[in-house]
């Protein structure tokens, strides 16, 4: 379904098999009346699409690996602060693995609990959500899960909520690394870095810690396993004042499933190497295939551009 006030928008870059044009909040409210009056005459029968939604997740279930150089799990990160904010916090993530992996492990039961920016790529993203988030409901608990380098993009913020007294709490999953970046090149360009290291490890650069006590807010720090339930626990005891943790993970956990540039949506990766196979689909698409579609992908991109 596609909503948009100018025609020529309209199945421009994916063909929609509902085609509306007219103002959104028109289209909003029409839409919003139809849904109702579908209700109000029954609901329809979910049970095989949630049978199938059953089976993949059985199929294909959520997990991790932790690192091989014992350096701390950033899914392990996430997951534990979810269960120990709980789903009543509000949560706000940038963009990037940190990003997928909040919308993975942290277990949404409330509505309106849940900020990012989806598929907008808005780096700098989460300490602003959950600013506004926190003087809008003032008496909720609201994180913001950033990564390094989402983080310092918008960090001197931590003055305003420092000195206007909103009293977030930032996660940083500081992994030294554009982790998302790193992942591409990591699959798709043989391990060949290129920009991605921050510095946030190697020289400490900056020092989140350091920076987040001078801004005015409580500087917390956790690189083991065994230091992270103590650290989020003592970031909610503290309500006076802005909370900013810098977790130290590892460099090299990716975020799966993911879908590769060049490839269709039934080409999904499960994880390294495997796809899910669907209905007569006998094809499994490995890290190398998926890399050369993707390079002929931008070959042809760069060629239309060109022309």
């Amino acid at each position: 379904m596609h909503a948009d006030i100018d025609p020529a928008e309209i199945s421009k870059n994916r063909r929609a098999d509902v085609p509306i044009v007219g103002d959104a909040k028109e289209v909003i409210v029409d839409l919003t009346e139809a849904v109702r009056a579908e209700r109000a005459s029954g609901h329809a029968n979910l049970t095989p699409w949630w049978a199938r939604l059953d089976g993949l997740r059985e199929t294909y279930p959520l997990g991790y690996d932790w690192p091989a150089d014992g350096s701390l799990s950033p899914e392990y990160v996430i997951e534990r602060l979810g269960k120990i904010a709980g789903p009543d916090a509000v949560y706000a993530a940038g963009v990037g693995q940190h990003q997928m992996w909040a919308a993975q492990f942290i277990s949404y039961e409330q509505p309106r609990s849940w900020l990012n920016s989806g598929g907008l790529g808005t780096m700098g993203f989460a300490v602003p959500a959950a600013m506004g988030a926190k003087m809008a409901r003032p008496d909720a608990v609201v994180w913001a899960i950033d990564g390094d380098g989402c983080f310092q993009m918008t960090n001197q913020e931590l003055a305003t909520c420092a000195i206007e007294g909103i009293p977030i709490k930032v996660a940083i999953i500081n992994n030294g690394n554009l982790g998302m970046v790193r992942q591409w090149q990591n699959l798709f360009y043989s391990e060949r870095y290129s920009n991605t290291d921050l510095g946030t490890h190697k020289h400490r650069i900056p020092d989140f810690k350091l920076l987040s006590e001078a801004m005015g807010c409580v500087g917390l720090r956790a690189e083991s396993r065994e230091e992270v339930d103590r650290v989020i626990q003592q970031a909610m005891e503290i309500d006076d004042r802005p909370v900013v943790i810098d977790f130290v993970v590892g460099a090299d956990a990716q975020v799966w499933p993911m879908v590769a540039a060049g490839t269709g949506n039934d080409q999904i990766m499960a994880a390294r190497n495997i796809r899910p196979l669907f209905d007569g689909d006998e094809l499994v698409t490995d890290t190398g295939t998926v890399a050369a579609v993707t390079a002929e992908a931008l070959n042809d991109s760069a060629g239309g551009t060109s022309a």
